[in-house]
């Protein structure tokens, strides 16, 4: 695939978006200002990826020319040493390019609501939640990237029955939306005396959050309940009747919020909850319509629907998408996800471009 005109389109459109911003009528739209912002560091991050593989390239071609040319042996395996380098910085570089044909998903750039949930296994699928939260939270940490717990339900041998939270920082859902749907895990659980492997799931949902003006409420809609306050968190969380349960009408949605002391910050996180979960819930009605078959976020938790499995016994994870499989399960669970998002971003460019050559 010949990327120089695509590179070409990315440095003509950047000027452009380089003169918008430097017009001083456009500061006077907040949201178009923003927005050309965020435009441009896009571009200029593509600019700068495009140059890295044009250089990269004409660095390959001058190499592979004196590979069949020279004769000095030290030339030669200098020529070597800088083909074998070149190459695999060439592959991430177009790989990067072409993730930059394909019209950004606006979604993206958004933050993000997370929940997991245990599903089947009993005890132990609750264990295994908590340990998906705990690996989350190692990633966000690692991307610089900020979690706050919106509402939790523990279950015994502190394991999480459920557990809801925000994750803020750049391009957060664009690499978490990879994480929907049903997680297995195999392995000897902690409450097993015989040491036999049990499987066991949770679901995952990833949820890009919604602002205001992407989902409008009617108060008359909604039903707030106050209630006291479960699960994990301080005694104060625990004693006061902070926790507050909104049920929105049309859809049947129920939300719970019990992180925070104030009822009114309890509430303004359930509103938050509500508008993404409605909000995700449109787009796969609008993506319904031009598509056959719409992939299910997480199903019901059944272990045969499974996305990804987590086997401790051969230190293996595979992803059952890409047919990927990796061999450090103990650094994955600690939050060392990339080895898996990267093939997955990857896997998605490539269906995408491939959907925009028919």
């Amino acid at each position: 695939m010949d990327l120089r005109p695509y590179i070409a389109q990315f440095n003509q459109r950047l000027a452009e978006v380089e003169s918008a911003l430097s017009d001083p009528k456009v500061f006077a739209n907040t949201q178009r200002t923003q927005e050309l912002a965020r435009e441009h560091s896009r571009l200029k991050n593509l600019q700068d990826q495009g140059t890295a593989y044009l250089n990269a390239i004409a660095e390959l071609d001058a190499n592979r020319a004196l590979l069949a040319t020279e004769t000095d042996p030290e030339l030669v395996k200098m020529a070597q040493d800088e083909i074998a380098r070149l190459e695999p910085q060439i592959q991430h570089a177009e790989q990067k390019v072409q993730a930059g044909i394909i019209p950004p998903d606006p979604s993206d750039s958004r933050n993000t609501i997370v929940e997991i949930r245990a599903g089947a296994g009993g005890a132990e699928s609750a264990l295994f939640a908590a340990d998906l939260y705990r690996m989350f939270s190692r990633y966000a940490e690692a991307q610089g990237w900020k979690i706050e717990t919106i509402d939790a339900s523990g279950s015994d041998l502190g394991g999480l029955r459920e557990v809801v939270f925000s994750v803020t920082g750049t391009d957060v859902f664009k690499r978490l939306k990879y994480e929907s749907g049903v997680h297995r895990v195999q392995r000897v659980p902690a409450t097993e005396a015989q040491g036999r492997i049990h499987t066991s799931t949770a679901t995952v949902a990833v949820l890009p959050e919604a602002e205001e003006v992407d989902i409008q409420l009617n108060d008359a809609d909604l039903e707030f309940t106050v209630c006291r306050a479960s699960g994990p968190g301080g005694q104060g969380v625990n004693t006061t009747d902070s926790a507050v349960q909104l049920v929105h009408k049309p859809s049947g949605m129920v939300v719970r919020c019990s992180d925070e002391r104030s009822q009114q910050k309890n509430k303004a996180k359930a509103l938050k909850v509500l508008r993404s979960r409605l909000l995700d819930q449109r787009v796969a009605a609008e993506n319904a319509k031009y598509a056959a078959q719409r992939r299910a976020q997480v199903g019901t938790g059944e272990r045969n629907e499974k996305i990804r499995t987590y086997n401790f016994s051969q230190n293996r994870v595979t992803d059952h998408r890409i047919e990927l499989s990796v061999y450090n399960l103990s650094a994955v669970m600690d939050g060392d996800l990339d080895c898996l998002i990267e093939p997955l971003i990857a896997d998605d460019v490539q269906r995408r471009l491939a959907a925009l050559k028919t």
